[in-house]
């Protein structure tokens, strides 16, 4: 998302304030400790999934040293059949952001195509997608994606992306439904009827960036959500084992019981990364909304010289 089109959207919510007002408030957006933390902790993660698997030996290679504690030779130490717990750790990063960024993104497609799409076309179109929202909301997700996983043969990211984001989408849809039946009688897009504008053109122009907030926050959301359903998932047996990612090393830690034997260095990192992964988007979640939504905003008072230049005219006028 750029720049320009969150201060498009900010505009279409506050009536087309003033562009500078606008590019301020986003540079202090950008000053957020929150915003700044949250981009620093996934941009760390984003980069390590790119870069690190350059720089590091084979995560599958079997050594010597098993259940090796953390060493200058091994900075996290080794599984049970001696491969290196950090490379392993590093190279997951890789496999676990795609299947989160893969099925978040398609979740939220599909939730904008049903969701928006039956909200503004409405009768039986609506009915027939809302429908089949209800049918997928009340269904228990983990349960299905377990039922789902158990006859579907195929390993690998993409079965296990689309089947995580194809079970996920239905939450967000009922969400962006409701917004667009109150978007659709607003005074500007019955103007925009009224002109003949096409309805595909009303739907991008005048109602998608009244709803990016929401958007935002459920792509966040089914990132968030992918991942630790993959990690569950994996843990209890019914992912790739072929497939190295976090969750799947939670799932050999425990299977190598290293919980009994104490060796920490085994699951303490694919769970931390996870944790601190999940933090990150939420940090963001957090000042994306404040920014997006009037309502959540935080307006701070001036400080140092900014402060002090305001002061100055007032006291001159009295």
């Amino acid at each position: 998302m750029s720049a320009t089109n969150v201060v498009a959207a900010v505009a279409a919510e506050t009536g087309g304030e003033d562009p500078g007002r606008l590019t301020g408030r986003l540079r202090a957006a950008f000053r957020s400790p929150r915003l700044v933390a949250g981009t620093g902790i996934v941009g760390f993660f984003v980069l390590l999934a790119i870069f690190g698997p350059f720089f590091l030996t084979d995560p599958n290679h079997l050594g010597r040293s098993n259940v090796a504690a953390p060493s200058l030779s091994h900075w996290l130490g080794t599984t049970e059949i001696g491969q290196d717990v950090f490379a392993q750790t590093v190279d997951s990063a890789r496999a676990t952001l795609e299947i989160g960024v893969g099925a978040g993104l398609i979740a939220t497609i599909v939730s904008i195509v049903i969701g928006i799409g039956g909200g503004y076309a409405g009768g039986f179109v609506d009915e027939a997608l809302s429908l089949l929202s209800n049918v997928v909301l009340v269904i228990p997700t983990l349960p299905l994606v377990i039922v789902i996983l158990a006859y579907v043969k195929a390993g690998g990211l993409l079965p296990i992306t689309v089947i995580i984001a194809l079970t996920s989408w239905a939450a967000a849809a009922r969400v962006l439904r409701a917004q667009t039946l109150s978007v659709r009688n607003r005074e500007y897009v019955l103007a925009a009827r009224a002109s003949g504008e096409r309805s595909w053109r009303i739907v991008l122009i005048e109602i998608l960036p009244n709803e990016l907030p929401i958007i935002v926050s459920n792509f966040i959301f089914g990132v968030i959500f992918a991942i630790l359903t993959q990690a569950v998932l994996a843990f209890i047996g019914l992912g790739d084992p072929t497939l190295l990612t976090w969750g799947n090393m939670l799932s050999l830690a425990y299977n190598g019981e290293a919980l009994s034997v104490g060796a920490w260095w085994w699951f303490v990192p694919p769970g931390l990364c996870i944790a601190l992964l999940g933090m990150g988007f939420a940090l963001i979640n957090f000042s994306l909304d404040e920014l997006l939504n009037p309502r959540l905003r935080v307006y701070r008072p001036a400080k140092g010289r900014r402060a002090r230049a305001k002061a100055i005219p007032q006291v001159s006028e009295g």
